[in-house]
């Protein structure tokens, strides 16, 4: 069942390794207005892996077995590995929190996930922020439906758009614009190639391997759950589609703009 997934996902998954936003970044301009919106699936996807880790291990007193024991193991090592990695410094600290400090080497603006995570801390229900949110629509949609999959509490949908529509969908090719940008440019990105050479090589060879594993051990012979995995993995690549649409589009406007002035 895994290679009929992976094989009905091909052609969105080929759409979004040749996707035209990577080799639309030519400036430090362009970057940061990338890591300005892609920030938020970087958040995000971290709301997903929590929501597999409380629903596959005991995180609350008295403890009891949660039932998946196999399964809580996995999850619980990739947690470890996303929330508590080591950037390039050696300073333990989640994916996320690396990404920002990606941000502040850049100069990127970290304002309005800043401001979301205020509004979070204040007790606002993510589904309320986001309807009231000032954010572009391809930030929005692609929220809402990561906590709508969340909202399901049916952990082979959770993981299956975990393993197949986040894990791993930043190509290499990226790494070698970034890389080629700054051969040509005076720019501090050591942190945010460090961030995507490490998260690649951790999904690659730890997390990708283990997602699968868990996939097969929460759908087992249900074939429900199969079909369930499919329709969200599916959905949940459309919307990475709309989102890098969005993120080319605001980049290109960005362009126009300048050469207007």
């Amino acid at each position: 069942m895994i290679e009929r997934i992976e094989k009905e996902l091909y052609s969105l998954r080929e759409v979004l390794q040749s996707h035209p936003v990577y080799s639309s970044i030519h400036t430090a301009t362009d970057i940061r207005l990338f890591m300005e919106h892609h920030v938020f699936a970087v958040w995000d996807f971290m709301s997903l892996l929590k929501q597999l880790q409380s629903q596959l291990s005991c995180n609350e007193v008295p403890w009891v077995p949660s039932g998946h024991p196999a399964a809580s193991r996995l999850i619980n090592e990739i947690v470890w590995g996303e929330e508590s990695d080591i950037n390039r410094k050696g300073v333990p600290m989640s994916h996320f929190e690396m990404y920002l400090e990606a941000m502040h080497s850049m100069g990127a603006d970290p304002v309005e996930i800043n401001r979301l995570l205020q509004q979070l801390k204040e007790g606002h229900h993510i589904d309320a922020i986001l309807v009231n949110s000032p954010l572009p629509s391809h930030i929005t949609n692609f929220l809402k439906f990561t906590f709508e999959v969340v909202h399901t509490k049916k952990p082979h949908i959770v993981a299956a758009v975990f393993t197949f529509g986040r894990e791993d969908l930043i190509p290499d090719m990226f790494i070698e614009i970034i890389k080629n940008l700054k051969q040509t440019n005076n720019l501090e990105l050591a942190d945010l190639i460090y961030y995507f050479e490490r998260h690649i090589e951790v999904d690659a060879d730890e997390h990708g391997p283990l997602a699968l594993e868990m996939i097969q051990q929460l759908c087992g012979k249900n074939d429900e759950k199969w079909a369930e995995a499919l329709l969200y993995s599916k959905r949940a690549l459309n919307l990475r589609i709309q989102f890098w649409d969005g993120i080319l589009q605001t980049i290109e406007n960005q362009k126009t703009l300048t050469t207007a002035v």
